[in-house]
């Protein structure tokens, strides 16, 4: 029994080997997650993109703008003239905190009262948002310690000097689910209908029934389209799914347009069904096909910053996520449900995926008509 067991060992082992394909991913699979989880399974957020709102203009301002900024918790991005352009910036993502200095702070510095400043927090990702309510307090409490200081005869302890008044916006509560819920519609898309056109296509090819069709009239984009057509449809069922659990158990609200939402998961679809079509032309059975695609989606969870966020990772690996299509179509889906923008304000992510999406889908039918041929 021993050496029959041994001799079916010998065999696998030997297709093991002689598959390059599988065998490669195999072993770059461990090395691909412990990178990924040794940098960026963080949530030590630092240099978040701040705009800033000086209305006061004087030193003082200047010194609580700089506090903040040596703090290495924030890096001021941009300079506002007022709370809607503040807004604005917040809302398309090109700021996730904003500091807000109003009329009369340095007077009030200098006269010795109690001096206060707003800071606007973008709450739809909670794990940012908790550390920067609290970043933003502690850098308030430290320039409030330094202020005193400077005041003969009055300690700390006495009167306090600056406060900050952190307001967080998109996600006041900062629930998780809220964040999470618009993710895992991302994730539902990107997954189904990868996983499930590779390993359809690949069926057939193992099967030996791919052949027969093609002896038939039907052609190559034919066969691909009606292979494809019921995932698409289970892949929006599960969407729509998502969505009413996450509002009617969860208490998600929706703040934007579920149709302008469903025309912007058309467009990503483009990208993980030619992801799906690629990956068919390059494997040849479904276990290739199921770590094939396992190995593009674990980067794509770590790197599009569904679980953790973008900001925390180190700056190589944020210049990398510009690659992941994910990446963008999670901007997309919680500016929609979560701050409720438009096109207007997501149409860089929206090009981007869909520039993605002609890409992969060209390389992905070059790719499936040769391997037919």
């Amino acid at each position: 029994m021993i050496r029959r067991t041994l001799t079916i060992a010998h065999k696998e082992l030997f297709h093991i080997v002689r598959d390059r394909r599988t065998l490669v991913v195999m072993f770059l699979l461990p090395m691909v997650q412990l990178f990924l989880m040794g940098y960026a399974a963080t949530t030590d957020v630092e240099h978040l993109r701040t705009a800033v709102l000086d209305v006061d203009c004087t030193p003082q301002s200047r010194e609580l703008i700089e506090a903040y900024w040596s703090s290495n918790y924030f890096d001021v991005v941009a300079y506002v003239a007022s709370e809607e352009e503040l807004g604005r910036m917040l809302d398309r993502g090109a700021a996730r905190a904003g500091l807000i200095i109003p009329a009369g702070y340095g007077a009030d510095v200098t006269a010795g009262r109690t001096a206060h400043v707003a800071f606007v927090i973008d709450g739809s990702d909670p794990n940012v948002a908790n550390t920067v309510f609290a970043a933003s307090q502690q850098v308030g409490q430290a320039q409030s310690a330094r202020l005193i200081e400077r005041r003969l005869g009055i300690s700390p302890e006495e009167m306090t000097a600056l406060k900050v008044h952190p307001r967080v916006w998109y996600n006041p509560d900062m629930k998780s689910a809220n964040f999470m819920v618009p993710g895992l519609i991302a994730m539902i898309l990107f997954l189904l209908t990868t996983m499930l056109t590779s390993l359809s296509i690949v069926r057939e090819r193992e099967q030996g029934t791919i052949e027969q069709l093609m002896v038939t009239p039907i052609r190559p984009i034919e066969l691909v389209v009606g292979k494809v057509t019921p995932y698409v449809a289970v892949a929006f069922f599960d969407v729509l799914e998502v969505l009413a659990i996450g509002v009617f158990w969860f208490g998600v609200p929706i703040h934007g347009s579920v149709p302008l939402l469903l025309a912007f998961s058309a467009v990503f679809l483009m990208t993980s069904l030619g992801i799906g079509i690629f990956i068919s032309s390059v494997a040849n059975t479904q276990q290739e096909a199921m770590l094939l695609v396992w190995f593009i989606l674990l980067p794509s969870i770590f790197l599009a910053g569904f679980f953790f966020p973008l900001e925390a990772m180190p700056d190589f690996l944020q210049a990398l996520s510009y690659l992941i299509p994910l990446r963008y179509m999670l901007i997309i889906i919680r500016g929609v449900v979560l701050k409720g923008v438009g096109l207007q304000i997501l149409r860089q992510e929206v090009a981007a995926l869909a520039i993605f999406g002609v890409v992969i889908m060209l390389l992905a039918a070059t790719r499936f008509r040769k391997k037919l041929e």
